[in-house]
């Protein structure tokens, strides 16, 4: 089955075909380095980790970059209030450049627990491409697509017929008041800044001079100047949280494609949100979860990678202890069985389950099916120990669990997760009603979380793999 991606410009699954055959052009929104990074936000890494692996399953040469915004990415995301990263320099007091180093380290350090590779990815800085930043302003300037207030440069969103295609955003609802905005001077209420002027008698940690006026970049334009610096005016795919539809990817699609007059991106792919406990991660309420805090609880983050691989990258997914915990014991019991299996001399790849797998993974990156098949292969008395082997590395270039040298996690003392309790009882409702296919679907991802359900003349027996 060739690859197939679900691309938000057209709302629909679609194969993938690259630019330029062999080779795929990829841009992933990355941090704003003003704190740690949560592990809701951490969610759209591990996606867009696995995406590169699967395109490189299917014989592609992939170039992957990824932003690191370290200036102009106001508080409520729009073009008003404070810089997030001035504003946390001055809160710590310490300079923006310290703040932008630490937690981009720390950012870098926390992807490398999740097993994704950095070796892979360009970073870019938005502070070390300033020059593209304000010469792809003075482009949108010459094509009459800007104009001036008196805090900045703005883009004139009425000039570019197509804004809001991605995602078909409601534009009345948004002009309505979705995005509130405090500049009368704006034109239009979707209108955003490419250029901000430092206030008058302010200055600045990070500014730079420009035709318009001493100042800094606005957040999108970031984007859009870095990405084409690296991939060129049209690449293959840009990923980023579905929070970014609205308004971040649609501005980087308006003023991309109103300078270079070219289709800016093929490919738009958005991971879900993550709640934890059933609500959205919120410092509000005090729930949020970094990966320090995995660790204290005992969860290893390659347990929270395979947590999340239970989920389609698509899909909302709750965040609780029990679950986690319950894919770590399950992240062990598949450890466990591959040291096993290399007793005996590394086999042949299983070509069936390959094929499967593969099937599942160039369905949009179905994770779930393709963890339900490993537990399958586990199973399989069928299937030597050798090749069993041989086929689970093969499965794991694409999960990343690094099983062949990962260290066995920690995990409580054995028991039935309630959410996999739960799953049963969903299971045998649907077996009443005669649901098989629900039921089969039920089974698969309990299975895929390393539990196997039976059914007895009493109900159903739960147990570990």
């Amino acid at each position: 089955m060739p690859l197939s991606l679900h691309n938000t410009l057209t709302g629909k699954k679609e194969p993938f075909v690259p630019l330029i055959p062999g080779k795929v052009s990829m841009y992933n929104c990355g941090p704003t380095v003003y704190q740690y990074a949560h592990i809701g936000n951490l969610r759209a890494y591990v996606f867009t980790d696995v995406l590169r692996r699967a395109l490189n399953w299917n014989g592609y040469g992939v170039k992957q970059v990824m932003n690191i915004t370290d200036v102009g990415h106001m508080v409520g995301d729009g073009d008003d209030g404070e810089d997030k990263v001035e504003k946390t320099a001055e809160k710590e007091k310490k300079t923006a450049q310290e703040i932008a180093t630490f937690y981009t380290n720390a950012f870098l350090e926390d992807i490398s627990t999740l097993n994704i590779d950095k070796s892979k990815i360009i970073f870019c800085k938005a502070t070390d491409h300033i020059p593209e930043q304000i010469s792809l302003i003075q482009t949108l300037e010459k094509k009459g697509f800007t104009y001036i207030t008196s805090d900045g440069v703005y883009f004139d969103t009425a000039r570019f017929k197509d804004y809001g295609k991605l995602g078909n955003i409601d534009l009345a609802g948004l002009e309505e008041g979705s995005r509130v905005e405090t500049n009368p001077e704006k034109r239009n209420k979707t209108d955003f800044a490419l250029w901000k002027f430092s206030p008058a008698g302010e200055k600045r940690q990070q500014e730079w001079p420009s035709p318009w006026g001493v100042g800094f970049p606005g957040w999108h334009i970031e984007c859009s100047a870095m990405s084409m610096k690296y991939l060129g005016e049209t690449f293959d795919i840009h990923t980023g949280g579905i929070d970014h539809i609205p308004v971040h990817h649609n501005n980087e699609i308006a003023q991309s494609e109103s300078a270079t007059g070219k289709m800016y991106v093929h490919y738009w792919l958005h991971n879900a949100f993550l709640n934890i406990d059933g609500h959205k991660i919120s410092k509000s309420i005090g729930n949020t979860l970094y990966i320090r805090d995995l660790i204290s609880l005992g969860i290893s983050p390659v347990a929270y990678r395979y947590w999340l691989l239970t989920g389609h990258y698509r899909t909302m997914l709750n965040f609780t202890k029990d679950s986690v915990l319950g894919a770590q014991t399950a992240l062990v019991k598949l450890i466990h069985h591959f040291i096993e299996w290399r007793q005996s001399p590394l086999g042949i790849e299983n070509a069936d389950y390959v094929k499967r797998f593969e099937d599942f993974v160039n369905d949009d990156l179905d994770t779930p099916k393709a963890l339900a098949l490993t537990w399958e292969l586990v199973k399989d008395k069928k299937v030597s120990a050798g090749d069993k082997a041989a086929t689970l590395l093969k499965f794991d270039s694409i999960f990343g669990f690094n099983l062949s040298t990962m260290s066995i996690p920690k995990t409580e003392a054995e028991e039935i997760p309630p959410e996999i309790t739960l799953l049963a009882e969903e299971r045998e409702k649907a077996r009443q009603n005669k649901d098989w296919k629900l039921a089969d679907a039920i089974r698969a991802e309990i299975e895929s979380r390393g539990y196997e359900v039976k059914d007895t003349e009493k109900g159903f027996d739960l147990r570990a793999l």
